[in-house]
């Protein structure tokens, strides 16, 4: 055993205290050699950056070597020193070397070669060795910390929101159901429906499709709160941008109209990416290098620029006018689908756009009604490649209005008799948002598919690992 503590390669590479001795572990990327001398080098998932690691071959003799091949794990402790060759700061001299654990050839499917994307969603349990989702789930960790730092400093405080809920707060319907009723033997009322008051919870219950609701009682108490967590769409949407379980990031704010949930929005989405660029140099640049050319400019210049902002109304005349061939046709009261989105940020104004004020019919019922009966106080941040990566609102405050809201929609109130209550007592001007932290670390990664930015995606048919 060492007495002294094992290095992360990262600080090491960093470093420019030299010929001392050094303890690193991680797992071989690559390994050549001859009779002489053999190079390893190492990577222990700390940094996109591997190190190399020189041995002498007659020091540890030649059939020693032969287990050390890529994939498998070992444990070096050694000198390090500034290395003679190119693309390298420094490297470790081998003192000893010692394997935790080997990768047979034959079977190991990373090799050093080039793998699809689509192959490596395959053995999703190994894709984290790999230089892509290596740098990919470090950004996606230093977002996750931006976004809990952001919130912090600005006095919002952290609230937990129920994973199980009996409200279905999009109003959408699609909803994974919780329940523990025998589904082989399920009781029954009288009039033969499922008779959920003899489930664990009495009643129906499902995964959350969003902590909005609960939020915005948060934030009628503490003033500024935010969400962090897991939600569940249970819509059968197998394409690149939809995903059967995610992370959404919801900030409500007590005495926040539209104006200020927009200026948030626009604060915090340029905080993230200022983030990122300051703190995942090397990995954003492995991704501009293998995947987006124009990944760091991109970033660099959402961050520069101010983000337009009109209304619903104004970015359908600019569709219409347009001349563009959309696969949707464009009209007043259509929900604009991506490709109308990326036309006015890409194309139009070329930088990412607010749009506000959208028709009531296609938006959630908990949006504060405008005074023309017609729109609501929404509002969807649109980016470049991306479309929607924000929806959110000024919330309706009015009892009366709120409730005639959910009738007209043939909504059941029984489930969140408690959000219209609220209402009753003490209600104040309030508004919130959700981001979708798969649809920033996207952006941020310049990444093509969804099923690229977690760790193990749930999609339809797909819940392995």
């Amino acid at each position: 055993m060492s007495a002294i503590r094992r290095s992360r390669i990262a600080d090491l590479l960093a470093s420019k205290e030299f010929n001392r001795s050094v303890d690193v572990k991680g797992w071989v990327r690559t390994i050549r050699g001859n009779k002489y001398v053999n190079f390893v080098h190492l990577n222990d998932g700390s940094t996109v950056k591997n190190i190399q690691i020189v041995a002498d071959t007659e020091k540890f003799g030649a059939e020693f070597f032969k287990p050390i091949t890529t994939g498998a794990c070992i444990h070096v402790v050694g000198t390090l020193v500034e290395s003679q060759g190119k693309g390298q700061t420094c490297e470790i001299q081998a003192d000893t070397i010692e394997i935790y654990g080997t990768a047979d050839p034959e079977t190991y499917p990373l090799q050093k070669k080039g793998h699809s994307l689509e192959f490596l969603r395959e053995i999703a349990y190994l894709r984290p060795r790999t230089n892509t989702f290596g740098a990919i789930f470090r950004i996606r960790h230093n977002m996750a910390y931006a976004i809990h730092k952001f919130f912090n400093d600005k006095g919002f405080y952290y609230f937990h929101t129920p994973i199980i809920t009996a409200s279905d707060a999009e109003g959408a319907g699609s909803m994974f159901q919780v329940t523990t009723l025998d589904q082989n033997n399920l009781p029954r009322t009288e009039t033969g429906a499922i008779d959920y008051t003899e489930d664990f919870f009495g009643g129906q219950t499902n995964l959350t499709v969003s902590g909005q609701l609960e939020g915005e009682l948060g934030a009628m108490a503490l003033g500024g709160i935010y969400t962090f967590g897991p939600t569940f769409r249970a819509e059968n949407s197998n394409t690149p941008r939809h995903l059967a379980e995610f992370w959404m990031i919801e900030p409500e704010v007590a005495f926040n109209d539209i104006i200020d949930n927009m200026d948030l929005a626009e604060e915090f989405m340029k905080y993230l990416i200022q983030y990122a660029l300051d703190n995942c140099q090397d990995d954003i640049a492995f991704l501009n290098e293998m995947f987006d050319k124009e990944l760091i400019e991109r970033l660099k210049f959402v961050v520069k620029n101010d983000f337009v902002r009109l209304t619903y109304t104004e970015g359908v005349k600019i569709l219409e006018e347009s001349g563009h061939k959309f696969e949707f046709p464009v009209f007043w009261g259509a929900d604009l689908q991506s490709e109308h989105e990326r036309y006015l940020v890409e194309n139009h104004f070329k930088c990412p756009v607010i749009l506000t004020d959208y028709p009531k019919e296609i938006k959630s019922f908990y949006m504060k009604q405008n005074e023309d009966g017609k729109t609501v106080r929404a509002m969807d941040v649109l980016f470049p490649k991306i479309g929607e990566i924000i929806g959110g609102s000024e919330r309706e405050t009015d009892y009366d209005k709120l409730l005639n809201r959910t009738k007209e929609l043939n909504m059941n109130t029984d489930p969140i008799w408690w959000y219209l209550d609220i209402r009753k007592f003490g209600t104040a001007p309030h508004s919130g948002f959700g981001l979708g932290f798969e649809r920033l670390i996207l952006f941020i990664t310049g990444m093509a598919n969804i099923r690229d930015v977690i760790p193990f995606p749930r999609t339809p048919n797909s819940a392995e690992f």
